[in-house]
């Protein structure tokens, strides 16, 4: 219980930007260090339409009395800010009588510039309320939103049966109930802005203003920026994000994990900044004043960055298994109810080759479960089904190779070829009979010139 006394000043100023961008403040920022190094932090709120600036003293101290109060009071007023102005002193001890008093006759003297305290026990309370956990040693992103795991409108098996409905001499309907798994992967969506302004002595000449969104994979510690459909896919469904419900979702699947996000939400922000930092250098190339041409690199600074908004929700990962004969086709594919990205498609590839994708025809083979491509797909001689190079039996007839499902339907055909006419044997291979036909007037018209 006693994480936040464990707390160094430094990482408690960390917790309170995260705490603060959680409840919904703007721009929320830590402001450069003083001199003896504390990290204040700044934010603004808007207030019946009208915006504000806070300034927060942030006290990691077992009690705070009223000069700590008085003093962030003065620097509210001197505070550069068009706009009104308020307070706020965080602590993860208490508030002497006399601070808490000193605060009291700022508001009923309508004070221009009020004062708000926040001490430990309001500020466990408020993080419970957001999901940041204080208690088990992290301040880590806790959360229990989730995008949809599967569309609610139809069996969690149609992505499966809508994959195979493509794949020719199977029906969907026919297929075995395949083995679901669901991960629910950590990612925050990223919103910040980039405002910086580039001068030489000729003047500007680069600047930066921009808004950007992306998504990051939140695997702790390896944090990585999400491809565009995967951004698209979570920020297009982020509003019909649900409550994750492990148990209920055992019903549905037939294995839930679900993977913590293990860090801080400052942690993602400072990632976040670098990546930002680094995307927006550039290099400019200007005339000077003397006609010359210069390059010059332009990085953004840390403080050029404004991280606005670090969401967080978990991305469900399916992966479908559907076992035909002696075969796996696995189906994997990030989802947000009906909305699909697919990560791995084992229906549309080819058992016996590279051949990959949906632009390719596969047909199944009924004799051992394969999903072929169609340099590897026969048909067989008695039955007339497809059956593939990887299970045919074959032998020549004419000259001609056949597939045979096994040996049994090979026999069966020998003694049917064997009763056969000439003339039919020889259609076993039309080509070669064609052919044959062909020498053979050929023969006679050279024997006819002769």
């Amino acid at each position: 219980m006693a994480i936040l006394d464990d707390l160094s000043g430094f990482e408690f100023e960390d917790l309170i930007e995260d705490v603060f961008r959680n409840l919904g403040y703007e721009n929320v920022r830590q402001a450069e260090k003083t001199a003896d190094e504390g990290r204040d932090v700044l934010m603004e709120e808007v207030v019946d339409g009208t915006r504000r600036a806070i300034v927060v003293e942030c006290k990691h101290t077992g009690t705070v009395g009223r000069p700590v109060v008085q003093k962030l009071h003065s620097a509210i007023a001197t505070f550069d800010f068009d706009g009104p102005k308020r307070g706020m002193v965080v602590t993860t001890g208490r508030f002497t009588d006399p601070a808490q008093e000193y605060t009291n006759r700022l508001q009923q003297n309508d004070d221009p510039h009020p004062i708000e305290l926040l001490d430990g026990e309001a500020l466990r309370e408020i993080a419970d309320e957001i999901g940041l956990d204080l208690y088990n040693g992290r301040i880590e992103i806790l959360c229990d939103e989730t995008l949809r795991p599967h569309d609610p409108a139809t069996d969690v098996d149609a992505p499966v049966k809508e994959r195979f409905r493509d794949i020719e001499n199977i029906e969907a309907a026919d297929l075995p109930e395949p083995h679901s798994t669901v991960t629910f992967r950590p990612v925050v969506a990223v919103t910040a802005d980039t405002n910086a302004v580039f001068e030489t002595s000729v003047g500007v000449i680069h600047r930066i203003n921009d808004r950007t969104q992306f998504v990051v994979h939140a695997d702790r510690g390896h944090p990585k920026v999400a491809d565009d459909d995967v951004a698209t896919l979570v920020i297009e469904n982020f509003h019909a994000a649900v409550t994750l419900d492990i148990g209920q979702l055992t019903e549905v699947f037939d294995d839930v994990e679900e993977r913590r996000f293990g860090q801080t939400q400052t942690e993602y922000k400072e990632w976040a900044v670098d990546r930002l930092q680094d995307y927006h250098t550039t290099t400019v190339t200007y005339t000077g004043d003397n006609n010359v041409t210069y390059n010059k690199t332009c990085k953004p600074n840390l403080s050029d960055i404004s991280v606005q908004s670090i969401e967080p929700v978990y991305l469900p990962e399916v992966r479908q298994t559907t076992e035909l004969q002696e075969y796996s086709y696995p189906y994997e594919y990030y989802a947000a109810g009906p909305s699909r990205v697919t990560l791995e498609d084992g229906i549309h590839r080819c058992v016996h080759c590279e051949t990959s994708g949906i632009d390719e025809t596969y047909t199944y083979c009924p004799n051992c479960g394969a999903i072929a491509c169609r340099s590897h797909i026969k048909t067989e001689r008695v039955e007339s089904e497809p059956v593939c190079t990887g299970c045919a039996v074959t032998e020549r007839f004419a000259l001609k190779p056949k597939y045979f499902y096994g040996e049994q339907n090979l026999e069966t055909f020998r003694e049917e070829y064997a009763e056969m006419p000439l003339h039919e044997k020889a259609m076993e291979n039309p080509l070669l009979a064609g052919g044959s036909v062909v020498a053979a007037l050929l023969l006679i018209i050279g024997l006819l010139v002769i």
